[in-house]
């Protein structure tokens, strides 16, 4: 009876409070929900790590929230079976561009148009700090990654790789190369070998000649081609001295290059660029807390952090103020790399373009009896 008693008593006093302060229900649910626990899904490795330190850590610090985290390996199938099934247990998940891409246009991201992402550090509007294309109604730009080409250092004695034409040149760079078994990269970096212009690249793809083009200049190195899908693979590859050059994942090949038994140089130039976004999947019980998340994580600081930890390029202008020089030097989109020719992947086109190209690039492969493992892994 004594703790009925209490119960009531104590009821009583907080709905008193809560009448004497004339804090509206609907605020202080608001309240609550910033602060809920929330689950966040992202790659492995040491990518996720600089995650941890970067920007998760800190939050659950300064909010008092627990931030549950999952790995996967990309992909939209899992939203989508959580978005129909009704049963979203993810609140914000890390996507390559093109995955947010599709995500979106099939309703399984919720609209983040209006979240009110802070300015940067240095007073810049958050429109402004962000780089272009990174700021989209379903996502928040968190990094800029690229693919890049490395090369073996002892392979062409005083002669080395200078662009991305030499990657095709096994006259003058003799030797086995290695490329990642999709038609992304591979394709652009082809047609820009055989003279044409980044911005022209696409709509020449879309085109049967264009095509005929491409797998022209792919064809110079076939010989030895091998296949990577993991993106170790290229590196293992590089240290075993099964290949002279390959496509890498450039953070990757960067970590890697610091290893005792590396001995390959990244080559930025016809780097190709993309962007990896935060969205939340369409019903998250803890809509308001994700977007927190992602009003913090997507800081000045927050990206700074991250891309000191692990060499991925912040989406944030601002951030790139608060790096070293060392660090900078190892980004996708250090400013010193910015004369050096560059190509932004087009996810939206490659969206609607990749499986009649994938199609294509297998039955290119088959014609050698090429073949070797799919995937997405990083």
């Amino acid at each position: 009876m004594k703790s009925k008693l209490n119960i009531i008593l104590t009821a009583t006093l907080v709905t008193a409070f809560l009448g004497a302060v004339s804090i509206p229900s609907s605020v202080f649910a608001q309240q609550v929900a910033k602060h809920a626990d929330i689950t966040f899904v992202s790659f492995t490795g040491p990518y996720m790590r600089s995650q941890m330190l970067g920007f998760v850590r800190p939050y659950e610090e300064e909010t008092g929230s627990r931030v549950f985290v999952e790995h996967y390996s990309g992909g939209i199938n899992e939203i989508r079976n959580q978005v129909e099934s009704a049963n979203v247990v993810w609140d914000v998940v890390d996507l390559i561009e093109s995955d947010m891409l599709r995500a979106c246009n099939e309703g399984l991201l919720e609209n983040l148009d209006n979240i009110g992402l802070p300015p940067g550090k240095d007073g810049t509007p958050a429109k402004v700090d962000f780089v272009e294309g990174a700021l989209h109604k379903c996502g928040v730009g968190m990094i800029i990654w690229a693919t890049a080409f490395a090369y073996d250092n002892d392979a062409f004695g005083d002669q080395t790789p200078g662009n991305i034409s030499d990657f095709f040149d096994t006259e003058r760079f003799p030797g086995p190369r290695a490329i990642r078994k999709d038609p992304t990269v591979i394709m652009e970096w082809a047609l820009i070998a055989d003279g044409i212009l980044p911005e022209d690249v696409y709509s020449t793809l879309e085109t049967e000649d264009g095509v005929t083009r491409a797998l022209a200049v792919m064809d110079r190195i076939k010989p030895g081609l091998q296949l990577w899908s993991n993106g170790r693979d290229p590196v293992r590859m590089l240290q075993n001295n099964e290949v002279v050059m390959s496509s890498v994942w450039a953070t990757t090949g960067e970590v890697a290059a610091d290893e005792s038994e590396s001995n390959f140089t990244i080559n930025w130039d016809g780097r190709v660029i993309e962007i990896e976004l935060f969205g939340v999947p369409k019903g998250s019980r803890n809509k308001a807390a994700a977007m927190e998340f992602i009003k913090f994580s997507s800081s000045t600081e927050s990206l700074a952090n991250m891309a000191s930890l692990h060499p991925n390029g912040p989406a944030r202008n601002s951030s790139l103020k608060l790096l070293s020089e060392d660090v900078l030097s190892r980004l996708p989109n250090n400013p010193a790399a910015d004369d050096l020719l560059t190509i932004k992947s087009d996810a939206t086109w490659w969206s609607a373009n990749h499986a009649k190209l994938e199609e294509v690039f297998n039955n290119w492969l088959a014609e050698s009896g090429l073949d070797g493992p799919a995937g997405t892994v990083r």
